[in-house]
């Protein structure tokens, strides 16, 4: 799912849109697997007629379905709902369903990216990325990202070209021009521009005995 254009800039581009690693949901599915099961069985071995089956049917209801949704739902919501975002001009972050919070870092506050990685997030190919920026709240640390390591490689190559692009836009869209100035620029002293020279006179003058005689 892309990112809602209207957090973006109008030159601004999304390069990566992540959640939290898959292996973050691994617990709530096997959650989901056990109160399920464990809620045929109690549903199974009810009284098989009269007001107690009712009572055993809608207490194992009530209890798998509160099960259900603190272990096994609230996980899968707060993964839908965590976005880490890496734009050409910044990073975005996104966290929560009913109390949300958010941070955004300009990437030319950032001053360092790094990652960490145990051997499990080897195997998995996660990491926890950790950014360093300019500020209040100068440590940011995005827990169980993907291929962490490659996404610290991104977001450094973002930044270089972040800075890349403000310096251009400093000098209105080019790098300032080294050595003297080319012709319709300003004058420099000691070197005669075109138009300058006298019309009558001829460079280099004639003068006798020039060209020598053979």
């Amino acid at each position: 799912m892309a990112y809602p254009e209207k957090l973006l800039a109008n030159d601004e581009k999304v390069v990566e849109h992540l959640h939290p690693h898959w292996i973050t949901l691994v617990p709530a599915t096997l959650w989901f697997v056990v109160i399920c099961a464990a809620a045929g069985v109690g549903i199974a071995y009810a009284p098989n007629s009269g007001t107690g089956q009712l009572v055993v049917v809608v207490l194992v209801i009530v209890v798998g379905l509160f099960l259900l949704s603190w272990l096994a739902f609230s996980p899968w919501i707060r993964w839908k709902t965590t976005h880490y975002v890496f734009t050409s001009h910044r990073v975005l972050i996104r966290r929560g369903v009913f109390r949300h919070t958010g941070r955004d870092i300009s990437l030319q506050r950032i001053s360092d990216v790094a990652f960490t990685q145990s051997l499990w997030d080897r195997m998995v190919k996660a990491g926890t990325l950790t950014i360093e920026s300019a500020g209040e709240h100068g440590q940011e640390t995005l827990e169980d990202i993907p291929r962490s390591d490659l996404m610290q490689q991104t977001l450094n190559r973002l930044i270089e070209e972040d800075s890349d692009r403000r310096a251009r836009s400093a000098y209105g869209g080019g790098y300032p021009q080294q050595g003297p100035p080319q012709q319709g620029g300003y004058p420099q002293q000691g070197y005669p521009q075109t138009g300058q020279y006298p019309p009558t006179q001829q460079y280099p003058p004639n003068q006798p005995g020039y060209p020598p005689n053979q």
